[in-house]
């Protein structure tokens, strides 16, 4: 018979590497580290997960770093709530400082990058899609915009300036692009965003 994995370990494990991301950063982890910190042992580790990475991976899914659950009946206000998740999540160590180094890894590991794509990615995309589903049906939307390609347009300007940091990357940031892309491609001139104090189309 089998023995029963011990959930406790996991769970220790993915806060153990929060904690050590946020204190030195994502280059100096260690399954050394780790494993001190979450009182197991490396076989133990790498019985649950195929790599290092891995782990770091399980851990930012496990955080939600970033997810937001909004349903205000405001697209515009919906979609600044996502966008605004997203940058603080990107401010957040655990995330900020992953995202860089992670995303050279996730190039060269097809399987990462797939794990990285259902367990972190997905469910971020996945809150940001219900409103964009919601407000399509209230008519807030032109009719046609294809989900996938709004969510990417929304995200990509946030992601971009985190990554780069060439510009600060702050909430009256999050606004404008709201704003901008809705502009575009919303159905109403001049909404007011009650939520986020902006006329969308000025």
């Amino acid at each position: 018979m089998a023995r029963q994995r011990d959930e406790r370990i996991d769970h220790a494990v993915l806060v153990a590497v929060c904690e050590l991301v946020r204190e030195s950063g994502y280059s100096a982890l260690t399954m050394e580290a780790i494993a001190q910190r979450a009182g197991t042992t490396k076989p133990a580790i790498r019985r649950r997960w195929k790599s290092q990475k891995h782990v770091v991976v399980a851990a930012l899914a496990e955080a939600r770093t970033g997810v937001a659950e909004i349903d205000t009946g405001c697209t515009c206000c919906d979609l600044a709530g996502h966008l605004d998740a997203l940058r603080a999540g990107l401010e957040d160590p655990v995330f900020g400082r992953v995202l860089p180094a992670l995303a050279v890894d996730l190039a060269d590991d097809p399987e990462l990058r797939e794990d990285f794509l259902t367990s972190f990615w997905a469910p971020r995309r996945e809150a940001c899609a219900g409103s964009l589903r919601k407000a399509r049906e209230r008519g807030d939307l032109r009719p046609g915009q294809d989900v996938d390609l709004l969510l990417d347009l929304f995200a990509a300007p946030v992601v971009f300036r985190a990554l780069f940091g060439h510009q600060e990357l702050t909430r009256e940031f999050v606004l404008e692009v709201v704003r901008a892309l809705l502009s575009g491609v919303g159905t109403v001139e001049k909404g007011l965003c009650a939520h986020a104090g902006v006329s969308i189309g000025e």
